[in-house]
């Protein structure tokens, strides 16, 4: 009988000492890590703060390719092509922001922290200086050793939510997790070529106010611009509020993906809630990320710590 209780008590421990991620994982090796990246990040939300929602991309992005590992910041070369020259990656930015918080870390503490946890902890402050919950953030990812563009298999703004959701829950995410994470669509924007055939046919679904302004946003084409874009929130595009999901409960989404969530049945439940609720969406959206945060991270040994974000480390030779 004590053996067996011996046996379960480290089934319910060893899953605990195998996890490296922990809130705080660099309190001795690069003490200053959290507060170098927040620097970063301050210093550029200052003059844009649409880098919010660049970040907040780049984060799902790299999750959902391989997990978050960094591997969508490898640059291509002449002989390789990176997960940046996949198609759903060659808006994503924010890159050189990822570069000058590297920078600044390798200058204080070499070869500590990871790409992949300078993505997660920008990502999180620039949140919160939009508005949103402030959330620990469970650090010791470890960067990856791969960036396949034919890998990047992401669910793309025209699917419905029940196509959408096989993404996330390839990825061990629940139908409300998807919602909650799609909920930073209220800091994002979108090119008219993603949504035009909505105002081009004109979609029941879709408010007809919403419409005729977005129709005067794309009509405005021109040379210098031939895809402008506009905001997924009307409401107040630039905080990290509930107003998204309010808005899409009154027709005014944008993509179809957005506006499908208000009238599936799979998801309109959850988005009533989060229209009706602030403070549970705030709460809901830092438990999203950090779970998000932790999809088929390295730890350990696995992977290693680039000294340039942008590239892999030179291969030791044996």
């Amino acid at each position: 009988m004590r053996f067996k209780l011996t046996f379960l008590l480290l089934l319910l421990i060893l899953p605990l000492a195998l996890a490296n991620l922990r809130v705080g994982f660099y309190g001795r090796s690069c003490p200053k890590a959290e507060s170098i990246v927040q620097a970063s990040v301050r210093r550029r939300f200052t003059r844009d703060k649409s880098i919010t929602a660049a970040l907040l991309r780049m984060h799902f992005h790299d999750c959902f390719v391989r997990g978050c590992d960094a591997s969508i910041l490898i640059d291509s070369t002449s002989k390789t092509s990176s997960e940046k020259d996949a198609g759903p990656n060659l808006t994503v930015r924010g890159f050189e922001l990822i570069d000058e918080a590297k920078k600044a870390l390798e200058a204080t503490c070499p070869s500590r922290v990871s790409c992949a946890d300078i993505i997660a902890l920008a990502t999180r402050d620039a949140v919160f200086l939009s508005g949103g919950p402030f959330y620990r953030v469970p650090t010791g990812r470890r960067d990856g050793l791969v960036s396949n563009p034919d890998e990047v298999n992401l669910p793309g703004p025209t699917l419905t939510v029940s196509q959408a959701f096989q993404s996330f829950r390839a990825k061990n995410m629940s139908m409300d997790d998807m919602v909650t994470l799609l909920g930073a669509h209220t800091v994002g924007v979108a090119h008219c070529s993603i949504f035009l055939d909505r105002i081009i046919g004109s979609d029941p679904t879709m408010d007809r106010g919403l419409r005729n302004k977005l129709n005067a946003i794309c009509s405005a084409a021109s040379g210098s611009n031939p895809d402008p874009t506009a905001f997924l929130d009307q409401g107040t595009p630039l905080t990290l509020d509930n107003q998204f999901f309010k808005q899409i409960g009154l027709r005014r989404g944008v993509m179809k993906i957005d506006q499908e969530l208000a009238n599936d049945p799979l998801s309109k439940r959850t988005v009533s809630g989060y229209a009706a609720n602030a403070a549970l969406f705030r709460t809901r959206f830092a438990e999203a990320m950090v779970k998000m945060g932790n999809i088929q991270v390295l730890e350990g040994s696995a992977g290693e710590i680039r000294k340039n974000c942008r590239v892999f480390n030179p291969r030791r030779r044996v």
